[in-house]
């Protein structure tokens, strides 16, 4: 029986990546190569001057090639936080833009999608971001189409939220590769208990951390989904209890029996939470980001971000970035 091509995968490493991002790319595929009874496929580590990498769990990688001197691999994949940066923005980037235009196909996982759109080639595409980077990802890039989807497969870029998505993202590229029995195969090893594709949303947990967003009656979902959609122009919680066909007093009932807390204090920390991303993943200075969440001043943004968080957003930013590459990441400021 002859033996389809082999693939092989290149991962780009930056400083601070999320190791289980790669792990869980490179154990379906190992395991493929198992069940099929060769190297279907292959991977390569790389960094961006082929030093070595130290990932956020503090373990380190030994990458077997520098981004420069990359060849002959099949797809690749960008790995790192929404902070990331090259060291040398213009060659490096460079050399994505040429690797894609000659065919590669480029894609991201987590926090990677960063990196990528800096570099101009999420232009025009679809991407999926995390859910705990969305707000951080559309200031950034406004012009750029984000999805809360688990997969997004644009032409020949593809992206996945997270860990668990790039799992399902090996999966796929195994059942395309290799057939649906392997992959169902693989899952199975793994107790993969659901092979997630495009079209899949994230789950998100609410603010109550005993349930999850499609956990919440229906009344409830609608209205934090309207708080999720007016972050920066809010609503009054009468306007979101009529929206969603109840009284003030109604809403105020079922949000206390399914959250634990009224819709204001949700709504506010809804508001918050988004001011968190910026605060950490982004440059924005206190004033920007307070208007982005709906906050008339600075002053008013801090003390609330206080209140919720128990550490003004100054410290709360300066408390990340000791855990940050300095030689490698841009560090917010303001």
């Amino acid at each position: 029986m002859m033996h389809k091509k082999n693939v092989t995968v290149g991962f780009l490493l930056f400083p601070q990546f999320p190791m289980a991002c790669l792990t869980s790319m490179i154990e379906p595929l190992r395991a493929a190569n198992e069940i099929i009874g060769h190297e279907a496929f292959g991977w390569t580590l790389i960094s961006e001057t082929g030093a070595r990498i130290e990932a956020s769990a503090k373990v380190w990688f030994d990458p077997d090639v520098a981004l420069a001197e990359v060849d002959a691999i099949d797809q690749l994949f960008l790995l790192s936080g929404p902070a990331s940066q090259f060291a040398h923005p213009a060659p490096s980037q460079g050399k994505l833009r040429k690797m894609a235009r000659h065919g590669l196909p480029i894609g991201a996982i987590s926090g990677g999608v960063f990196p990528l759109a800096r570099a101009g080639l999420l232009e025009g595409h679809t991407a999926s971001v995390h859910w705990c980077y969305e707000g951080a990802f559309r200031t950034e890039f406004p012009t750029l189409k984000a999805t809360d989807d688990v997969i997004a497969i644009d032409r020949r870029c593809a992206t996945a939220a997270g860990a668990a998505a790039a799992f399902d993202l090996a999966l796929r590229m195994i059942e395309e590769n290799h057939g649906a029995d392997v992959a169902t195969e693989v899952a199975c090893w793994f107790q993969h208990p659901l092979v997630r594709g495009e079209g899949v949303m994230q789950r998100k947990p609410s603010l109550n951390r005993q349930t999850t967003l499609d956990m919440l009656p229906p009344s409830v979902r609608k209205a934090v989904d309207l708080f999720a959609s007016h972050i920066e122009d809010p609503l009054t919680i009468s306007d979101v209890a009529g929206a969603v066909g109840l009284s003030v007093r109604q809403l105020e009932r079922s949000f206390q029996k399914s959250t634990g807390m009224s819709p204001m204090t949700y709504y506010r920390t809804t508001r918050m939470n988004a001011a968190r991303q910026l605060v950490l993943y982004s440059n924005d200075t206190m004033m920007q980001i307070a208007t982005a969440v709906g906050y008339a001043s600075s002053g008013t943004l801090i003390q609330t971000y206080e209140d919720v968080f128990g550490i003004h957003p100054a410290k709360d930013r300066e408390k990340i970035n000791m855990f940050r590459t300095r030689e490698n990441t841009a560090l917010p400021n303001g």
